[in-house]
């Protein structure tokens, strides 16, 4: 599956580059056949037509995807403009420097000189518009992605809402009853009277607390150890889980229930389950340098009869990760030998 997902994303980034290479070798041939007769040999026309296509490649990529990301998407508008001026400016002069260099005429491309004014509209100007066409582009295509991001997250949003609504029972009925089967319990047995507690408690948070769009860290965290603390029954010796969470992981939301598909997909693949042999569960949240890292480790059992590893509840929530997280999250699967491990990084 990860081989998948490495060879899909490969594919992409390399079709994208192509259409960029593809558009600057039609823009350079398009250049050298309507300017190459200005210069005295076909040689020299193509090496200035190189100049200025590469000169203003790098005027686009270093608006697009440094000045728009950094400063424009972040508000800081004054600093914006004066970098994307200076840029500019800076680079139609050192074009204009080296084109006089290439022709022996440097005289003639100096651009402080009586003849400022022609030389500021034939080479800067032209260059202001063209990357700011370059820019306009951009912008376009990262509204135009994240409105389908959006509604992507719309649809899928009411499809769970849906489907959460087509499942949930009475939840009073169900609360009466789970308080009744508590009491049933007889008080010398209170690991069972605690791991009803415990059920009772995740029940309530899916129920009641997971509604909103962002929920408090602290809350989910609190859900995890529930559900550990739950399979916990189940194993035996010499089976170790291990939940280790640090003290900064608080003061912050993520999207509810976002990391519980991988904490379920760590016990459902454990190895040598009733065998005798031990199992390992590890599981790691911290906060640093501005990022939420949550790993999770656990050994695998091979058997090709079961369903395969990650299976389709990793496959969701990368899903969710790519909408809700966009840009803003790295999340590594690793297989190797018999242990499989899956880290997350989200940034705050």
């Amino acid at each position: 599956m990860r081989l998948f997902w490495v060879m899909r994303e490969s594919n992409f980034v390399l079709r994208y580059k192509l259409q960029h290479l593809l558009f600057w070798l039609v823009l350079f041939g398009g250049w050298y056949f309507f300017r190459y007769q200005d210069y005295s040999s076909r040689l020299l026309a193509l090496r200035i037509t190189f100049l200025k296509v590469a000169d203003l490649a790098l005027m686009v990529y270093i608006t697009n995807y440094l000045l728009i990301p950094k400063l424009l998407y972040k508000k800081r508008y004054f600093l914006f403009v004066l970098t994307f001026i200076a840029l500019v400016f800076g680079s139609s002069v050192g074009k204009m420097w080296i084109e006089g260099q290439m022709m022996h005429r440097p005289e003639l491309f100096t651009i402080f000189n009586r003849n400022f004014k022609v030389r500021f509209y034939d080479n800067v100007i032209p260059h202001f518009l063209l990357v700011s066409t370059g820019a306009a582009f951009k912008l376009l295509s990262d509204y135009a992605k994240a409105q389908r991001r959006l509604g992507q997250m719309a649809k899928e949003k009411a499809e769970a809402e849906l489907n959460f609504l087509k499942s949930q029972i009475n939840p009073h009925f169900l609360f009466n009853s789970l308080n009744s089967v508590y009491f049933l319990i007889d008080k010398d047995n209170p690991d069972a009277r605690n791991a009803l507690h415990k059920f009772s408690d995740m029940l309530r948070y899916q129920l009641y607390e997971c509604n909103d769009d962002k929920i408090p860290i602290e809350k989910e965290i609190s859900y995890l150890r529930d559900y550990v603390d739950l399979q916990k029954l189940r194993l035996g010796q010499p089976d170790e889980v291990k939940f280790n969470c640090s003290d900064s992981v608080k003061g912050f939301s993520i999207e509810p229930l976002l990391l519980i598909p991988f904490v379920e997909n760590s016990f459902k693949h454990l190895s040598h389950f009733g065998s005798g042999k031990k199992n390992l569960v590890t599981i790691t949240a911290d906060r640093a340098n501005g990022e939420f890292c949550f790993t999770v480790e656990n050994t695998i059992e091979y058997n090709s009869t079961k369903d395969p590893v990650g299976g389709i509840g990793l496959k969701n929530v990368k899903r969710r990760l790519e909408l809700l997280y966009n840009g803003r999250h790295e999340l590594h699967v690793e297989e190797s030998g018999e242990l499989f491990k899956v880290d997350l990084k989200i940034k705050l």
